[in-house]
Formats: C-alpha cells, structure tokens, sequence
C-alpha cells in the first residue's frame, strides 16, 4: 500500500490565507522545524510581530494566521525583509537537496534510506510550538534527531500525539505548585496527516484491553528527519481508548501500560504500513520495549519458528539506551494488569504460556510476585544496552548485574555513549557569531585543537562583552515574566512594582533549574539560610540566583521541597536577588544557558545519569559549578569551571558535606574571581576560564559526536 503525506490536507483546517508572493516563502519554512535552528530562522518570523511570536508561544503557524493584513503587506514591501525570506528559503532548500549521507569513513554503512535508523521515544522536544515532552529524556530525543539531520544519518522516529501534553505550572501565593493542561490542537501544529494511495488517513491497530484500538498517525518534519506520531483520538474509539494518548506521563498504571503499547507495538506496525524496514531500532528508554515483541510475533507468524529463535533474531535488529540510574525510576506493571491489556489471544501468538510471557519482564523469572518491567524485557531482547555517561554505564552494570549472575560487575554487557546536546539550538546567535569569526562557518565540526587556537584568538573584551549582553536581556526577560506572574497571582500593588526592579545586570547571576526531585536536592543551597542572605546582600559583591523547575502532580514531597524554596526567595531580605520563573519549558531554558554566569548542579551522587543543561550553558561560555556526577564528571578538568565535594560517595552525612563545599566555593573562589576586574571592568581571569570551558567542553559534548558515536559503535555491526 503506498503512503503519502498530504501536508496540503492540514492546510485545509487551517483559517487559510494567501500571503503576499514575496512573503510565501514562509508558509514553506513553517512547516519544517528547520526554521528552529538555523541561523535568523526564529528571528525572521519574529520580526514579523513580535507580540504575536510570544503570545502564540513561537508557533509560526499560528504567527501566519493571526498577523494582521496591514502588517503582512508592510513587510512584504520591505527590501530587506524580502531579501532575508529569500536568503532563508535559499538554504532551506539547498539544506534539504544535500543527498550526501552521513558514512563512517571506516567501512560502508548499511545506514541507507531504505533501511533506516528507527528511533523510538515517548517524548520529544524538539520545539516549545510541539508541546510533547516534559523534561531532559525529551530535550535529548529532539537534539539527537536534529543532528542525524545535519548529519544526513537516514532516521525516522516513531512517537505518540499527546492532546494535552505534559502539564502547566503556577504557583500560588503559599508557593504550593498548582497545575492545568491546554489541549493541542493538531491543526495549530506544524504537523501533517499520513494518507493511504486512496487519500484515507492511515489507521494503525493494535489489540488491548479486550478490543481493537486504532491510532491516526501524523508526520512533523525535523530537517531532513521525519517524526511519525500515533494518535487513538478518533471517533472510532472508544472513549477511554481516545484519552490513552491524552496526557504525557499522566494517569494511571494502566494508561501508561497502554501507551507504552500504542508506541511499541503501533509503532512496528506503523513502519510495515509505511513499508519501511529499519536496519535498526533504537529503544530511547524502555517505554518502547514492547516493540520488541511485535518484532517477535511477526518473525513467528511468517517463519513458523519458535519464540526463542525469533527473539534471537530480533535482538540483531535492536539496541536499548537507558537514561535512569535507580531501580523505582524504570516502568514496571503487575502481571494481572498485564495479562488484562494484552490479552490471552496475544500471548498464544507469541507461542508463550502466561508464565513464559511474564517471565520476559522479569529480573529472577519464575517469581510470581515479581512484576514485568520493560528494562529487563528490553534488556534481553536488545543486542546492545547503553547508559548514557561513563558514570552511568559503571551504576547500570552495577544494577543490572542481578540479570546476568554468573558474570562478575565489570563484565556485565553495559556500555555507554554520554549524552550531548544540539549546538545550534542551544548556543545564542551572539556568541555564535564569534565562534564563525574565529573558528570558520563549520565551527561545530572543529576539533578540540582547533577550538583552543580558536578561543585564544577570541579578544576578552569581545567574549565578556557578548556575555553582558546575555545576561541583560535575561534581567530584562525576569522582570518582565515576573511583572505578569505578579499580576497573575493578585499580589499587592507594591509587590508587583517590585518586579520591575528585582536583580541587576551587572551582578554575578547563578542558574538553578531542573525537575523537583529529592535527589536533586533543592533545598541545598538554602539549607544555611543566613549564609545564602549574606551572599546576595553583599554591597560590594552580590549574587543573584534563578530558579526554575516543575514537580511531578503526584510527588508530595517534591512539590512541598518546591513551596519551601519558593518563600525562602520570596522573603523580603532576599526576593531582589532570587526569584523563580514558573512554568519550566524550552524557551526559558533557553533564556538561562545562554545568559548565566554560572549553572549550579547538586545531585546525589551517583544518581545523575548524564544531565545535558550544563552542557548547554558550556556552550555559551558559561561555568559549570557541580556535583562530579554524570556528564561533569568526564568534562571537568580542574580550570574549566568548578566542582562541589569529589567523585566518592561518603555513607557519612553527604548533604552537610556537599553543602559545606558549597559555599566554601562560592565564597573563596567564584565570588573573588568574578569580581576581579581591570580598569575597565573586564575579569580576565574569570574570561580565560570562560575560554578554557568553551574550548575543553563543546567540541566533546556535543550531538553531533553522539550520534555519530552511536551510528558507530551502536547502530553499526561487524
């Protein structure tokens, strides 16, 4: 059955309008995220209205719908925007027309167009206009697929269509985190629906829970990377059916046992109705594990084999990477569950008893109180399982060495690939024009070498200057989100005035944002409140925190650790110097790693598999200030940023230890060294390490080395 793509079938539920024939250019450039990350891409829709760009979250296809005639027309007659459009729909196409696909150099791939890398994920964030990711294992999916596009690495991903996405946050006044969804609508999105050769939209089936579910699928273009979502929101569900791809991460255990189901097994199902046949799959998590299965069932079906010799082919086809370093934090579901979702019928077609089948899942099968976890199924029916930072790896071996008894820890067959992030989303277009200036156009390919005699040659007025910059406009944005969520929440009229003059410019600036978690620890900072008060009322040389982050609706203790640290900065001794920015998502991610001066990390040793954000902030000459742990752990070096404790873990009282070297930090060489300044204001010092960070961490912790470190050692056989 031949598959199209009828992205002229989306445009039919959109409020059509024709735009002016200079301007049509952009309806192109809209509907490929592309736009995202090439260079002027966000600013030429901006610049259209900026109002509009932020009330519509970034969304271009929402921009071209709601900007008004008058303004269309005025920039359609505007020389040097034409000229712009035109530059940007030029590259655009020459990008897409590049048929050079990525090789080893070592030997010839097998990687081709035909027989793709198939990438399975439960979230991706691949922009903040695509509400389908809630945190750090999405952020990651969408770099990793924007650089097997700049790679030409042929991949097409498999994901599901969330109708209301991962939640939103506001806090209340008490600081206690309240939450609300916003239903996405398709037709909004830069998406398209998949067709059959008869022009009827594709329809994948997948048995569960007694009865026949069926999922829309729809197309979003990342580059030259395709993404196909599954979607069981149609009239021909029922309703409990169309709500399994409603919420990311939302409901309960028998949702997400469901929708782990729809992504594993409609995904398989999904690349045979696009006649696609992957040379591998790559499990991004275990969410996709049951793919495996399907995998399985269809060697068994056209081979007439036995479920051990299928599960030994499919191994050959698929690879595991594994992003959580604590056994409660992997996906497990009772066996009764199981056996109601997927169903007798099922099983038997995998020629399994209940017994058999549970045992899959299973790290000491037989055990009948033992649930089925998708870890120890993709574990078994993976050829390769990777962590994703060389600590990671040596916890995972650690962990998992109970499915493999007879081998000792170090022998466990565990590698690991450390995570990178997309440089060319992360990195801000100022500091971006001084890598192109010092180092050449093709900046991100330069080896460690290269960058050293590159940033040598980077004056420090130059690199300093571009920082202020940075670090202005996130003042400027604080002021402004914190302005709005003052009068969101009905604080007095002088609290709000307040905001319009909280944090300064000029003084040291320390990013504190990720996920509430118990083991990410962030009440540390503030576990010595008067001591946290005298850092930021210092006269002479202040700090200043920002702060940023969700906790999960159902973790009490999280959301209560988020309400504490919410009025410790809320009180009035503090609340000019710290402040929290609500709702957590890309663009204020992006905001911080591109404009801090600092990026503090503290998590329990060893329970930061990688982390990415502080790479993020590498890239754009900010410090690291961390716990030795996951990604920091390979990219610290002793004068490229600053270490909080050691790499051991002491059984002792590791939080007042890690708290102590904290501060000790903080106030004997961060503080000093930043205000070290010459007449005119420039830390040398403090630039020269700027420098070293930059050169040391971006040519290693980068996605394009990822993917073509998996593409090698993890997609690729011998």
């Amino acid at each position: 059955m031949a598959i199209e793509v009828q992205s002229e079938e989306l445009m039919k539920t959109l409020p059509h309008r024709e735009l002016p024939f200079t301007l049509q250019p952009l309806e192109k450039l809209a509907r490929n995220f592309w736009w995202s990350w090439t260079p002027d891409g966000p600013a030429v829709f901006r610049d259209l209205d900026s109002e509009i760009w932020e009330e519509c979250e970034q969304n271009p296809r929402l921009l071209l719908g709601k900007i008004s005639d008058l303004r269309l027309a005025q920039m359609a007659a505007d020389p040097v925007y034409i000229e712009r459009v035109s530059r940007l729909a030029s590259a655009f196409d020459n990008y897409i027309s590049d048929t050079r696909l990525w090789s080893s150099g070592k030997r010839s791939s097998v990687i081709t167009s035909e027989h793709p890398v198939a990438y399975f994920c439960a979230e991706f964030g691949i922009h903040s206009s695509l509400p389908l990711y809630s945190g750090g294992l999405g952020i990651l999916a969408g770099d990793h697929l924007k650089s097997a596009s700049d790679l030409n690495l042929p991949l097409i991903a498999v994901g599901l269509l969330y109708h209301f996405g991962y939640f939103r946050q506001q806090l209340r006044l008490d600081g206690w985190q309240q939450e609300s969804y916003r239903e996405t609508h398709p037709a909004d999105l830069a998406i398209a629906p998949v067709t059959d050769s008869d022009g009827k939209r594709l329809l994948v089936q997948v048995w569960m829970r007694g009865r026949m579910v069926q999922s829309q699928v729809w197309h979003a273009d990342i580059g030259r990377v395709v993404l196909y979502l599954l979607d069981t929101n149609i009239p021909e569900n029922q309703e409990t059916d169309r709500l399994v791809t409603g919420h990311l991460y939302g409901g309960d255990r028998e949702t997400r046992l469901v929708q782990e189901m729809i992504l594993g097994i409609g995904g398989v199902r999904l690349l045979r109705a696009l006649g696609v046949t992957p040379h591998v799959y790559h499990l991004n998590e275990g969410h996709s594990a049951f793919l495996t299965l399907e995998l399985a069932r269809e060697l068994i079906q056209s081979k007439g084999i036995r479920f051990s010799e299928a599960a030994g082919l499919v191994r050959q086809r698929c690879v595991f990477t594994t992003h959580t370093p604590v056994s409660a934090g992997h996906d497990e579901f009772e066996r009764q569950l199981l056996e109601k979702c997927f169903g007798g019928a099922a099983i038997q077609e995998l020629g399994l008893t209940p017994d058999e089948f549970a045992a899959l899942g299973q790290i000491t099968p037989g055990k009948s109180d033992e649930p089925f976890g998708l870890t120890p199924l993709a574990l078994r029916m993976c050829r390769s399982t990777n962590g994703v930072s060389r600590k990671h790896g040596e916890v995972s071996r650690s962990l998992w060495q109970k499915m493999w008894p007879e081998r000792p820890v170090n022998e466990v067959p565990i590698t690991s690939v450390t995570n990178g992030v997309h440089a060319p989303t992360w990195v801000a277009p100022l500091i971006r024009s001084l890598y192109e200036k010092h180092l050449g156009q093709d900046w991100i390919k330069k080896d460690a070498a290269s960058w050293a005699e590159g940033m040598a040659r980077v004056p420090d007025e130059d690199l300093w200057s571009a920082h202020c910059l940075l670090r202005a406009r996130l003042v400027a944005f604080m002021r402004h989100r914190m302005f709005q969520t003052s009068l969101a929440r009905g604080e007095s009229a002088e609290e709000t005035a307040a905001t319009r003059t909280m944090l300064d410019r000029d003084v040291l600036t320390i990013g504190f944002a990720r996920r509430v978690a118990e083991y990410k620890r962030w009440a540390l900072l503030l576990s010595d409140s008067a001591r946290f008060e005298r850092l930021v009322n210092d006269p002479e040389r202040p700090v200043q925190f920002v702060f940023a982050g969700k906790a999960h609706p159902q973790d009490q203790g999280a959301k209560l650790t988020l309400q504490q640290v919410a009025k410790e900065i809320s009180h009035p001794l503090v609340r000019q110097r710290a402040a929290f920015l609500e709702d957590y998502d890309q663009e204020i991610a992006r905001q911080l790693v591109q404009s801090v001066d600092v990026w503090l990390n503290v998590p329990r040793r060893p329970f930061e598999a990688s982390g990415t954000s502080g790479e993020k902030v590498a890239m754009n000459g900010g410090l690291n200030f961390s716990i030795l742990d996951g990604w920091w752990l390979e990219g610290y070096d002793g004068a490229n940023g600053f270490a909080i404790g050691d790499s051991a873990v002491d059984t002792s009282d590791v939080d007042a230890a890690d708290a102590a070297s904290l501060f000790r930090v903080l106030e004997e060489e961060i503080v000093p060294l930043y205000y070290d300044r010459d007449d005119n204001g420039i830390p040398h010092r403090w630039v020269s390490m700027m420098k070293r960070s930059i050169a040391t961490l971006v040519p290693l912790f980068n996605s394009d080395r990822m993917v073509a470190e998996y593409a090698e050692r993890i997609y690729l056989t011998d």
